[in-house]
C-alpha cells in the first residue's frame, strides 16, 4: 500500500443543490483571505465558463481523459455528463502542510479518504423544505423537476469518515463561524 499524502489536509465540500455550498465557500474564502496555510481549489470542468455558475477552468473531454488516464490530477470524477478535475498542484500544497478546500462530489469521497492522510468532508445541508424553496427561487426548474431532484438526492451520505455537517439555515456569518470552528481554522 502506498503512503497517504500529507501532512496537510483535503477538505471536500459537498451537499445537495440549494444548500448554499457556493455562497458559504465564497464567504469562507473571504474570511480566510491572506492565510498562506489554506488554499481554495480552482476546479477544471469539461464545460465552458458561465458567469451564472462556478468560476472554473475549462478543459476538453480529451484533456480530461488524458489527465485521468495519466493520474495527473489530485482528484477527478464525472457527474451530470461533465468531467471535473481538482488539479494535481493541490497535492503539492497538501504535501507542504496546507489545508486545501475544494468543491467536491460524493463520488470521490472514498478515493479522497484512501489518498490523503487527513481528508475531511464538509456537508452543507438544509431541511428538504428549505432546499425546495431555494431551488424554486432560482427559477431554473419546474416544481416537478425540483421534487424529482430532491427525491434522487442523497442528503445524508453514509460511511463517510471525518464528516462535518453544517446545517445552513441561519445567516451566512453563523454558518461560516461553524465551518471555521469545525475545521479548526
Amino acid at each position: 500500500m502506498t503512503e497517504k499524502l500529507g501532512p496537510g489536509r483535503m477538505v471536500l465540500v459537498v451537499g445537495p443543490s440549494g444548500a448554499g455550498k457556493d455562497t458559504l465557500m465564497a464567504a469562507l474564502k473571504a474570511r480566510l483571505a491572506g492565510r498562506t496555510d489554506v488554499s481554495f481549489a480552482r476546479r477544471a470542468i469539461t464545460r465552458q465558463a458561465d458567469v451564472e455558475a462556478e468560476d472554473h477552468d475549462t478543459l476538453s473531454r480529451a484533456e480530461f481523459d488524458q489527465l485521468r488516464a495519466a493520474g495527473k490530477v489530485a482528484l477527478c470524477w464525472e457527474a451530470h455528463g461533465l468531467g471535473y478535475v481538482i488539479p494535481q498542484s493541490y497535492d503539492r500544497a497538501i504535501e507542504a502542510g496546507a489545508t486545501v478546500i475544494a468543491n467536491g462530489s460524493r463520488k470521490v469521497l472514498k478515493h479522497a479518504e484512501d489518498k490523503y492522510r487527513n481528508a475531511s468532508v464538509l456537508l452543507i445541508t438544509a431541511p428538504v423544505e428549505v432546499l425546495a424553496e431555494r431551488l424554486a427561487a432560482r427559477g431554473r426548474e419546474s416544481r416537478q423537476e425540483i421534487e424529482e431532484r430532491l427525491r434522487r438526492a442523497d442528503l445524508e451520505p453514509e460511511n463517510v469518515a471525518n464528516l462535518i455537517r453544517i446545517e445552513n439555515t441561519g445567516t451566512v456569518e453563523d454558518a461560516v463561524d461553524r465551518m471555521v470552528a469545525a475545521l479548526g481554522l
